[in-house]
């Protein structure tokens, strides 16, 4: 049996949904657009919202295409985003390709506040590094081998 979506706002979110799955969904301006191609008229601060509750997040590709994946699809390529990692103290140093530090940091982030990471206390990103601050003054090291294994790395 199907679902019937007859809040609005789960339908809008279905349609969210599937377009991100495939893959045309660049930025918010993007997500607008299309949404209002299928009768759907709302803010970018709406499609934020939606975009993060639904747990998307912007990614770069190998040839350097930035647009917004889902969860499933993060953790599929997640590997591929840590170049290197290095830890110091309460502090861990990840390496990334350009533009993909701010997505780690946001997966990070969001294993902070699920308790998933509860060694972290926060995150700080650039372009290609993210700095991960651990809450204890030595678990620099542990912290980096809990992350190595979110990410399917080995330290």
């Amino acid at each position: 049996m199907v679902k019937s979506l007859s809040n609005p706002t789960e339908k809008r979110k279905r349609i969210i949904h599937d377009l991100v799955s495939a893959g045309k969904i660049h930025s918010q301006a993007d997500l607008v657009r299309e949404l209002k191609a299928k009768g759907l008229e709302v803010t970018q601060a709406t499609a934020s919202r939606d975009l993060q509750e639904l747990g998307a997040m912007r990614s770069t590709s190998r040839d350097g295409e930035v647009r917004y994946i889902l969860g499933a699809n993060a953790q599929s390529s997640s590997g591929d985003l840590i170049l290197s990692i290095a830890s110091s103290a309460n502090t861990v140093v990840l390496r990334t390709p350009p533009a993909a530090a701010a997505f780690v940091a946001s997966t990070l982030d969001a294993a902070i506040v699920a308790r998933e990471l509860p060694t972290a206390i926060g995150t700080i990103a650039g372009d290609d590094t993210v700095l991960v601050i651990a809450s204890t003054a030595t678990g620099g090291s542990a912290l980096a081998k809990k992350i190595a294994s979110m990410f399917g790395k080995g330290k």
